[in-house]
């Protein structure tokens, strides 16, 4: 009989993944045996924790400036681009974190009490909550209650998905880590407290095409295994390079990846689930997904175009070219219309993935570290502005229509400042981490011989900014309402989470030469 040799794992290396999976299958069991009301605080002191010790965990691990490697039989490559996505994908989580876990904002949590909560015509479930009785689900959002707890778990278990994702060094681990990572946030879509039947709507449209998008992408590697016998990045990459063999089976496998890659991005034209989830799921997840999931999706992007198909960029690159500057006009142009600012955004991150894919096709070290620095400054910004939409509400609940944020500098400077600054560094404005993130971006386009592409995209820049200052009009010169919306004062969480975004979004503005060392550290390897 042959003997199997277990292929070896580096543990110190992948201690940072182990940690958020850990701790994902813990929070499961801590909401099977702890009673409801003890839920809370163990699970966030367990999130907190597990991501504080993963962060401590890859610290030690980049200190020593490791060579990059592979390990699990070469399913993970655990180099400096994912080292730097792992850290970035903590450091968001922790914020998303903070904005799931806060019940200050919102009474009770932005959750529903009991996911299977039946809802009633207003859109909030009719079963009445009962203080004395602590484990009973309620659904009035105006009483004080629980919340869902499960969504700690979705959260670690879609962290860790992202976090095996960006380090997949074969299709089939991807596929897998895609699953992982998508399941929860179906899930977590439609826990909204408020607006329950648009939270839901959004959660079965996010799912139905989710699954489309999974289905294109299996397609794609198994179009790809009959092309190199092989789903490792690697193995294509040697095949593509010295195969005499019709190139069909490989450019049409790859054109089925990308579909699945850019749906998760939100690159138009796949981007047709990210206004309606952005506007429907609860703010606290849709801050999760603007931040960590572009990271992830983006992340695994370059690693296949980079590692896999580098060597034939010349065959693909026209393309992309093309789906670049579509994502970038529907961004700009659609979100020009919009009068729901959680859409605007959502049109904002369709523009962006184009600014984005420009790095991603610039099969350079410059075109690496420039996305990986893009990913981190666009990361921290989209989670503070979603944690300052949070605050602006009404009896309602959030008040997301444009024309509900005129006077909001008279009604809270502070807030409207807040939100003034976030705005200008998505719009690309000096002393902000847009602006360099932009500048490196563009750079390695220009590098690259993408100059037509570049100036295409200053053009949507400008043409997107024109929605970021109407909002700034808007709060400034504008006379608020009588019954206008109230800013909620914040909660510790919250604040942490959007003081955590914004100092990094002025951190990487004026000082980024060190996290963009840390992005130029080092190449992928296969």
């Amino acid at each position: 009989m042959e003997q199997v040799t277990a292929p070896p794992i580096d543990w110190g290396a992948m201690a940072p993944l182990l940690v958020v999976l850990g701790a994902a299958c813990a929070a499961v069991l801590v909401e099977a045996f702890l009673p409801r009301h003890q839920r809370w605080p163990v699970q966030v002191g367990l999130s907190v924790a597990a991501l504080g010790i993963a962060g401590l965990a890859l610290g030690l691990y980049a200190g020593g400036e490791p060579a990059g490697i592979t390990t699990i039989g070469d399913a993970l490559a655990v180099d400096r681009p994912t080292l730097f996505l792992w850290g970035t994908l903590l450091a968001l989580g922790l914020g998303s974190v903070l904005l799931i876990a806060d019940r200050s904002v919102e009474p009770g949590g932005a959750f529903v009490a009991s996911a299977a909560s039946r809802a009633a015509a207003g859109g909030s479930a009719a079963v009445a909550y009962d203080p004395t009785d602590p484990d009973r689900s309620y659904g009035s959002p105006d009483q004080v209650p629980t919340m869902q707890t499960e969504v700690f778990p979705f959260t670690l278990f879609a962290l860790g998905g992202m976090m095996t994702f960006v380090a997949a060094n074969d299709l089939l681990t991807m596929f897998i880590a895609l699953e992982v990572l998508s399941l929860p946030l179906y899930l977590m879509c439609g826990l909204a407290r408020r607006r329950r039947l648009l939270s839901q709507e959004a959660a079965v449209k996010y799912f139905l095409l989710g699954a489309f998008a999974s289905a294109f992408f299996l397609y794609g590697l198994a179009l790809i295994y009959g092309y190199a016998g092989s789903v490792r990045l690697t193995d294509i990459a040697n095949a593509s390079a010295g195969s005499a063999r019709s190139d069909t089976l490989l450019f049409a496998g790859l054109a089925l990846l990308v579909v699945g890659l850019m749906f998760k991005g939100s690159v138009g034209p796949f981007h047709t689930w990210t206004p309606d989830v952005y506007q429907g799921a609860p703010t606290p997840v849709t801050a999760f997904m603007g931040a960590c999931t572009k990271v992830a999706a983006f992340g695994a992007i370059l690693r296949v175009l980079q590692v896999a198909f580098g060597a034939t960029r010349w065959e693909w690159r026209g393309v992309l070219w093309a789906v670049a500057i579509v994502s970038m006009v529907i961004g700009a142009v659609i979100g020009l219309t919009q009068t729901d600012i959680k859409r605007m955004v959502a049109y904002s991150s369709v523009a962006h993935a184009g600014f984005l894919l420009i790095g991603a096709m610039a099969v350079t070290p410059q075109g690496v570290s420039g996305t990986l620095f893009y990913l981190l400054a666009y990361g921290f910004t989209t989670l503070a502005v979603f944690g300052v939409i949070s605050l602006v509400r009404n009896a309602d609940g959030e008040a997301t229509h444009l024309s509900q944020w005129a006077g909001l500098g008279k009604r809270s400077p502070l807030t409207a400042g807040i939100m003034t600054f976030l705005l200008l560094a998505l719009a690309g404005i000096p002393l902000t981490s847009g602006f360099t993130a932009k500048f490196a971006i563009f750079a390695a386009g220009i590098a690259d011989g993408m100059a037509p592409l570049v100036v295409i995209a200053l053009v949507a820049s400008a043409v997107a900014a024109f929605f970021y200052l109407r909002v700034i009009v808007l709060m400034y010169f504008s006379e608020p309402a009588a019954d206008g919306p109230t800013v909620t004062v914040p909660g510790a969480f919250t604040t942490a989470a959007i003081t955590l975004g914004v100092l990094l979004t002025l951190l990487l503005g004026i000082a980024p030469s060190l996290a963009l060392d840390w992005a130029s550290g080092g190449g992928f390897v296969g």
